[in-house]
């Protein structure tokens, strides 16, 4: 018999005393009489004699029984006590993660998430890095990333938490001195800004639109600047060069104040599935899933809300 298999029969003795009858307490712990009665005497043989005097009528603490019983609410305290220790640690908790996502996702939305589960877990440190090469941070060793785009890596296991959206956009300044842009072709020609080809996995040279009733144009591109990170990319459609596929959560500011303006409104570029990958064996660890837990909560969240530009004090 185990020491766990013990507590058990001091916690039967217990509820029995504090029932009133072997019956009572059988039908409060939802067990049959007679196993009741048999921990029972299987505690009474372990501690080698009479704890209760038993007839027809009621039953009786021995002066051994009596000892027994204060002594055994005491041990089952301790035990409790320190199962929720233990609980409360594991919930607690520690330890170093390393994390990294893509530059410009990754200096918004993930730093914010990761800000709120140190604040959560305060004896967990971290570190943040920036890659647009994903899959190679999770080979060096990483614990966790934030991702947009298709995962197709087997050495990963990927969670998606969400789907971004995107649009064609340009600046007021560019488009008032083109002609009125009603068709996706009527674009083919514009100055286009692209991301590099191994970013996401779609080619530079052309742009993939989805309009009404599920009608899908593909048009060929001639981009005049390629460059990895959509914050650049942004800030160059800002200065006029031309038109570029951007996040959502990157220009609904810039959209609400008419800084930036859709082109074709009717139209969206392939939406890009959002991921949290990390190695299999690495979500072995309890802090590692539950970060992985938390991220994909607080993205889900992160791509819905109002605005991606930090609150200023």
């Amino acid at each position: 018999m185990t020491p766990f298999d013990e507590l058990d029969l001091l916690r039967v003795y217990i509820r029995i005393l504090e029932s009133g009858s072997i019956s009572a307490a059988a039908r409060s712990l939802r067990m049959p009489q007679p196993t009741l009665s048999r921990h029972l005497r299987t505690l009474e043989d372990r501690a080698g004699t009479t704890l209760l005097v038993r007839d027809t009528h009621r039953m009786k603490l021995t002066e051994a029984g009596h000892r027994l019983f204060a002594d055994a609410r005491a041990m089952l305290t301790l035990a409790e006590d320190a199962t929720n220790r233990l609980r409360e640690e594991r919930a607690e908790l520690h330890g170093h993660l390393r994390v990294f996502s893509t530059v410009d996702f990754g200096q918004t939305a993930v730093s914010r998430v990761l800000a709120r589960f140190l604040l959560a877990h305060p004896q967990a440190t971290a570190e943040l890095v920036y890659s647009n090469r994903p899959v190679q941070m999770i080979e060096d060793g990483h614990d966790a990333a934030v991702i947009a785009g298709e995962v197709t890596d087997e050495n990963v296991v990927a969670r998606r938490v969400g789907t971004i959206e995107r649009f064609v956009v340009g600046s007021p300044r560019y488009l008032s001195t083109t002609d009125e842009l009603r068709d996706p072709d009527d674009i083919a020609h514009h100055r286009w800004l692209s991301l590099p080809q191994r970013q996401f996995g779609g080619p530079v040279d052309s742009v993939a639109l989805f309009g009404p009733r599920n009608a899908r144009r593909t048009i060929r591109t001639k981009p005049v600047l390629v460059m990895e990170g959509v914050t650049g990319l942004r800030e160059a459609v800002h200065e006029g060069l031309g038109v570029c596929v951007l996040p959502r959560w990157l220009v609904r500011d810039d959209l609400a104040s008419g800084a930036l303006m859709r082109v074709l409104p009717d139209w969206s570029a392939n939406p890009l599935p959002l991921s949290v990958i990390h190695l299999a064996q690495r979500a072995s660890s309890v802090r590692v899933r539950a970060f992985i837990d938390f991220l994909a909560t607080e993205m889900a969240a992160e791509l819905h809300a109002r605005s991606f530009k930090p609150p200023r004090r």
